[in-house]
């Protein structure tokens, strides 16, 4: 099971690269095309045209799945929106 360890995209549009650090921190970029949202418990993507319009950052470490983190995994899904 892959857990996030950086949130992370790069605006192909302004260059800013934004993170979000904890759940619910919904970062834009300085030209507003994009967004990250989600910390470290899910990846949610925001943009306005498409999703040329960044570059995915995000890192993650295999973890094993235990009976705890595949209960979680249900009620918070891993998903690029």
């Amino acid at each position: 099971m892959k857990k996030i360890i950086k949130n992370s995209i790069k605006c192909n549009l302004c260059g800013d690269i934004i993170v979000s650090k904890h759940t619910h921190d919904f970062v834009s970029c300085k030209c507003g095309r994009c967004s990250v949202d989600g910390g470290n418990s899910y990846l949610r993507r925001s943009y306005t045209n498409s999703m040329d319009d960044f570059t995915e950052l995000s890192e993650f470490e295999e973890v094993e799945e235990t009976k705890e983190n595949k209960d979680i995994s249900k009620r918070i899904p891993n998903t690029i929106t």
